[in-house]
């Protein structure tokens, strides 16, 4: 499947701004099961400093503001070809070893609720069987919801509030994955939605490390493996890892975000 992506981000400032930095994690990464056949990065109001792979293997380009600016526009566009493997990225490549993905962090810390949701697996032996069971388990106990949490809520604090979005539930995945001792990352991308082109936001879903398998795919809040539908961007041990876009701003000023996002496929020339 071709894949088309539009994706702008547009920040409006009270005052001229001081200084900024930002982090853009927004390059998709070549993989099992996606190739891009073009993507660019348009900015107004910002440069481009540097390009780099980070720790995760994510592609990121890293932009100034330029002095004094009022309004930065980041735009994405680009085509990537998806093919279905069944939810499948692989064996393990980039930096950092397995064992990092076992590791809790802040938002993906395991506390009683995430323990408690642990017990409904009782009997499963087969890793893979037990990720689905979970899927499903995280996805029964926490309702596709938003307004309930935000980018600071952890995996208990998302099973607390019974509802969150597709972040919140890689969260507790991740976090219940790894207490079984699974290695278990966070991806941020995008899904072509058969009901709509123009959406409100990137998507997200997590992956867990199967023998036999290497990386899988599962996307709690739709309840499947990722399939051609989706493209994988950047990966991490969590949101903060692959978040789109991160940095810092100087300049005593209010802020408007702004994002327009539409998915699309793309007739494929013969």
């Amino acid at each position: 499947m071709r894949l088309w992506v539009d994706h702008t981000t547009h920040y409006s400032f009270s005052a001229p701004a001081a200084r900024g930095l930002q982090r853009l994690r927004l390059t998709p990464k070549t993989s099992a099961g996606q190739s891009i056949a073009e993507w660019k990065i348009g900015l107004e109001g910002a440069r481009k400093e540097v390009e780099y792979d980070d720790e995760n293997a994510n592609h990121v380009t890293l932009i100034a503001f330029e002095p004094g600016v009022t309004e930065v526009t980041i735009r994405c566009e680009g085509v990537v070809d998806t093919n279905d493997n069944s939810g499948i990225v692989g064996n393990h490549a980039g930096y950092l070893p397995l064992w990092h993905f076992r590791q809790p962090t802040e938002l993906t810390s395991t506390g009683p609720r995430v323990r408690s949701l642990l017990s409904g697996l009782a009997g499963k032996q087969d890793t893979l069987e037990k990720l689905h069971a979970l899927s499903a388990l995280i996805r029964g106990a926490v309702e596709y919801a938003s307004g309930h949490t935000d980018t600071a809520s952890n995996a208990e604090a998302v099973l607390a509030a019974g509802h969150g979005v597709c972040q919140d539930h890689a969260h507790v995945f991740i976090a219940a994955a790894r207490a079984l001792g699974v290695p278990a990352r966070y991806v941020s991308g995008y899904l072509m939605m058969n009901d709509r082109v123009e959406q409100d936001a990137g998507h997200a879903w997590a992956e867990a490390m199967v023998d036999g398998l290497g990386w899988v795919g599962f996307d709690v809040s739709n309840g499947i493996c990722p399939d051609p539908h989706y493209v994988r961007v950047a990966t991490g041990r969590d949101y903060r890892d692959a978040a789109p876009i991160t940095g810092i701003r100087y300049g005593a000023y209010d802020e408007t975000l702004h994002v327009k996002l539409a998915v699309a496929q793309q007739r494929v020339e013969q």
